[in-house]
């Protein structure tokens, strides 16, 4: 023991001490993560890389790291998030068809479990994650932690090693570009699952007229289905008679005994279509102010539906 003692490097934190930290820390370092990355399995490989940067064998923090861990270690996970992101880029190139976040899904109503919390706001919603993936890496870290976790534009340009000049001119091109293609207007969340359900109902029972009337006319259903998984379309499919004929189309090819369960994916009430026990797809809608869906995406990559129960 005291050997150990001897060797540990000056300001290193003892095991215990590194666990609890980093434990405190864990949800704000995952849904910061995550809101960069659009991936739980990479989010959760950034985060094991950010516990062995404090982890003692590793790491002597300095007396400020020491009395500011929260930044430590965000600076940390941002960094790795970064390099994680670059690298996923590149895997993108041979990805078939379209890519969409993996869904976190959970209990409709029930708070989600330590390894899945993702802060609750708008920002998390499916359709700005999709508008996010449009982003340079390091616009998307910006405008993360600047919109979404309120960073001040000086702590993001310590944490990314950037000027605080450069920080803003990187805020004002993310900030823009998404504003340009973020929809405006969101119905509340009772009357997103209500018209969940009733999309769900007249989609799956092939009412044609009914998908109409619940389909905005600009609606554009993104699909994901990755190399294993059933995809409607490898290319978006835009307008709602497009979109309504697609959906008739696969309700004929369901086969019988499928159910449906209805619960959230971030901020988003989404339906999720199991065969027994297994996940066969995540429905998430995107709703307008009208009740109306602009926007759906399916994910039935069975890799990105592991953690869905």
């Amino acid at each position: 023991m005291g050997d150990a003692m001897e060797h540990r490097p000056a300001g290193a934190m003892d095991t215990d001490a590194a666990t609890e930290v980093f434990v405190r820390h864990r949800e704000l370092l995952f849904s910061v993560v995550y809101t960069m990355l659009g991936s739980v399995a990479d989010t959760e490989d950034v985060l094991q890389e950010t516990w062995l940067s404090l982890a003692p064998r590793n790491t002597a923090l300095s007396a400020d790291e020491i009395a500011n861990p929260r930044a430590y270690l965000v600076r940390v996970a941002v960094n790795h998030a970064l390099a994680r992101r670059n690298a996923m880029i590149r895997r993108r190139e041979t990805y078939v068809g379209q890519w969409l976040p993996e869904p976190v899904v959970r209990e409709a109503e029930a708070e989600p479990d330590a390894a899945d919390r993702v802060v609750r706001t708008e920002a998390f919603s499916m359709a700005l994650l999709v508008i996010l993936e449009s982003l340079t890496p390091l616009e998307r870290a910006v405008f993360v932690l600047h919109e979404v976790f309120g960073y001040p534009h000086t702590e993001i340009a310590e944490i990314i090693g950037r000027s605080p000049a450069a920080v803003r001119q990187i805020a004002h091109r993310a900030r823009g570009h998404a504003r340009a293609r973020r929809p405006r207007g969101h119905a509340d969340p009772k009357a997103r699952r209500e018209v969940t359900e009733r999309f769900v109902a007249a989609a799956m029972g092939g009412d044609l007229e009914e998908l109409l009337a619940v389909l905005a006319p600009d609606v554009t259903l993104w699909t994901d289905g990755g190399e294993r998984g059933p995809a409607t379309s490898l290319r978006p499919v835009h307008g709602a008679g497009a979109v309504a004929r697609l959906f008739a189309e696969v309700a004929r090819g369901l086969q019988p005994g499928y159910r449906v369960r209805y619960r959230a994916v971030s901020t988003d009430p989404c339906a999720v279509l199991f065969d027994g026990d297994a996940p066969l797809a995540v429905v998430v809608l995107d709703v307008t102010a009208e009740d109306t869906v602009r926007g759906i995406y399916s994910v039935t990559n069975p890799d990105k539906l592991t953690r869905v129960r």
